[in-house]
């Protein structure tokens, strides 16, 4: 008897249906400070759902990963050309910000007495503490004192180091490793069950996130600045879609078919505007669309600290655009040292709530903008953040097979089996 096949709509058709039904709920509760509450709970049960899963995920992959390398020298290697690539890419997105910002002048289409400021209060601390921090801080950080004081931080980059030094010590054990490979492999197939579960609620926690955002701002506030969000968005398919897509094939990466597999993810990110809620799924993906374990477990939390290719081109085009706004004309070289800051700044301030803003709080004093001006895009902040968090996202898949690759690390026929199955719906 043959089986009866039931209409089912895939994860990323759920989420748009969430991403529509939330616009909904926030036009009928706009202002409604109940309402707001409610949605606002359930929008941080979600993304709390999903932080419980990233770090279990990234210890366990990462250890076992570097574990099977077992190589100190290739290990090496591959974080080189890892971080190099960060650089190029993120350094990349900077100057078609700021070429784009130059070319559009869209801070010039707004006077800027019109506009409605917004508190950044929630930001200024962190800029603050981040203005103190050089290099030395920053390497320093790295290492952690207490690794499950860090874990409970979510601090990646202490996590990350710790989980190397785990898996390269756990590899010189030989077949006594064995026992800790096993059991972190368990550990990691778990949480990837975990993470399936956890997935099914993502249209609900969209609904409430998106919900959210509408109800506090509502449509009216968008109208002034609606030039700069065009333009950011415009910029940032650009980049996902040309740049990205000439670089793949410059590595010989099929772009468009590795967007396929990861548009679930590339929507979930968007709407949540959130990098952790992909995370657990991508690392999942790129290992079954044929990476190996070790570079996929490398790769990915390591951009989701230095690969922010998306967050790069909003604070090229916001320092500009609110440069623009206050008549402030930048000589070539003034945008040069804007270049420069920002490579700098966005690397130093990974890991900070709101990076993005608190980048651009410390940046735009070095281009003679008044502090007042953040103010003025605070409010439209988490709708671009939707847009930047999915081109990171993009960028760090995109990443981890052109690495890969370049480490003979990419399985090409476990590739075609799985975007095989995936067309099929499995």
């Amino acid at each position: 008897m043959q089986k009866q096949k039931f209409f089912r709509l895939s994860l990323g058709w759920q989420i748009i249906i969430g991403l529509v039904l939330g616009i909904i709920l926030g036009q009928i509760f706009y202002h409604n400070k109940g309402a707001i509450t409610v949605m606002q709970n359930i929008g941080t049960m979600f993304i709390s759902l999903i932080q419980m899963i990233v770090l279990p995920i990234v210890i366990s992959c990462l250890t076992v990963g570097i574990a099977n390398m077992g190589d100190i020298r290739k290990l090496g290697r591959i974080g080189l050309k890892t971080l190099v690539y960060f650089e190029v890419m993120t350094t990349l997105a900077i100057i078609i910000g700021i070429v784009v910002a130059n070319i559009t002048h869209p801070g010039s289409y707004i006077n800027i007495n019109e506009l409605k400021g917004s508190s950044i209060s929630q930001y200024t601390a962190s800029a603050s503490a981040a203005k103190h921090s050089g290099i030395w801080s920053v390497l320093m950080g790295i290492i952690p004192t207490n690794i499950f004081a860090a874990m409970g931080k979510g601090d990646m980059l202490p996590v990350i180091f710790f989980s190397v030094l785990f898996g390269l010590g756990t590899a010189s054990l030989g077949k006594e490793g064995k026992i800790i490979t096993d059991l972190l492999n368990a550990v990691a197939n778990v949480m990837f069950k975990v993470t399936n579960w956890v997935m099914r609620t993502a249209p609900i926690g969209v609904c409430a996130l998106i919900g959210v955002t509408v109800a506090e701002m509502g449509f009216d506030s968008l109208k002034p600045l609606a030039l700069f969000i065009i333009i950011a968005y415009a910029t940032m398919a650009f980049f996902v879609f040309v740049i990205m897509y000439f670089v793949g094939r410059l590595f010989h990466v099929d772009f468009f078919e590795l967007f396929r597999i990861i548009e679930n993810e590339f929507v979930l990110a968007f709407t949540t505007a959130s990098s952790e809620a992909a995370l657990p799924k991508m690392m999942d993906k790129m290992q079954k669309y044929g990476a190996s374990k070790g570079i996929v477990s490398f790769v990915i939390p390591t951009g989701y600290t230095f690969n922010l290719d998306g967050s790069a081109i909003y604070q090229s085009l916001a320092a500009l655009f609110l440069a623009q706004a206050y008549h402030i004309d930048l000589s070539i070289g003034q945008q040069i040292t804007l270049i420069v800051v920002l490579m700098l700044t966005s690397k130093g301030m990974a890991g900070v709530p709101g990076a993005s803003f608190v980048v651009l709080l410390a940046t735009v004093s070095t281009i003679g903008v008044p502090m007042q001006g953040l103010t003025f895009i605070a409010g439209i902040d988490r709708l671009v953040d939707m847009g930047r968090t999915a081109v990171n996202v993009v960028g760090n898949s995109l990443a981890t097979i052109i690495i890969a690759k370049s480490e003979d690390e990419f399985d090409d026929d476990k590739r075609k089996k799985y975007v095989a199955s995936y067309k099929r719906g499995m």
